[in-house]
């Protein structure tokens, strides 16, 4: 069974394409004034970067790949990685988002080549991979970066599970900065941190972000992309 058999079978990936997914989709839905604080939060986290193409893991319907198409006036290529099929419908149908850059698949395999996009990131996704299937989901999002990662998650101090809408074994928060350093040592090099706070961005939950640049290329996928 390849990686991408195995961590098909999740409980987390199981929710998150079903209807737990669903709804999910349904309260995260697109308001204009949103989109001044979308471009603020991304201003702030890879403003100075010079890139050309962007993928995000886990778009849902794209609100964020709006926020990063508006902040780089149109000239950034998005490419979006999404399970649920209900918010892959939505997300194909975004201005600047071509459908065939859009893929209804998960980060455990990602149908891209290596170091293909310039800025792979995530924003409230890795926190809702279990911790024996994290390394499978950012070892992809390495693969594919070709120059930065960037993880805006949940913050603990110490790995911890907690409940999420009721509802156990969905939400395990941890450090994700230092674990991104310490599964690719030598690899990667944090260049910019710091923290999302609910009280200026109103429709964000509190999240911490890590901003890192690829120093070496050299994770590569046994089974080719489909």
């Amino acid at each position: 069974m390849t990686v991408a058999q195995k961590t098909a079978e999740t409980k987390q990936l199981k929710a998150w394409t079903g209807g737990f997914g669903d709804e999910y989709v349904e309260r995260n839905n697109y308001s204009h004034w949103k989109m001044d604080l979308g471009v603020k939060a991304f201003r702030r986290m890879i403003g100075n970067l010079s890139i050309e193409s962007v993928l995000e893991v886990g778009a849902n319907i794209g609100l964020n790949l709006l926020f990063i198409d508006a902040l780089y006036g149109g000239k950034v290529k998005l490419h979006a990685v999404e399970p649920n099929r209900k918010a892959f419908d939505i997300l194909t149908g975004q201005p600047g988002i071509q459908p065939s850059n859009v893929y209804n698949c998960s980060a455990f395999h990602i149908p891209l080549p290596d170091n293909s996009i310039d800025l792979v990131f995530t924003s409230g996704v890795l926190i809702h991979i279990a911790p024996e299937d994290l390394g499978a989901a950012t070892d992809e999002i390495f693969r594919v970066a070709g120059k930065y990662i960037l993880c805006s998650e949940y913050f603990s101090h110490t790995p911890q599970e907690i409940s999420y809408h009721g509802q156990n074994g969905l939400l395990f928060k941890r450090d994700f900065g230092s674990y991104y350093l310490e599964r690719y040592p030598n690899r990667l090099e944090w260049i910019d941190y710091g923290f999302l706070w609910m009280e200026e961005f109103k429709f964000w939950d509190n999240l911490n972000w890590w901003l890192f640049e690829k120093t070496q290329t050299n994770i590569k996928r046994t089974d080719s992309p489909t």
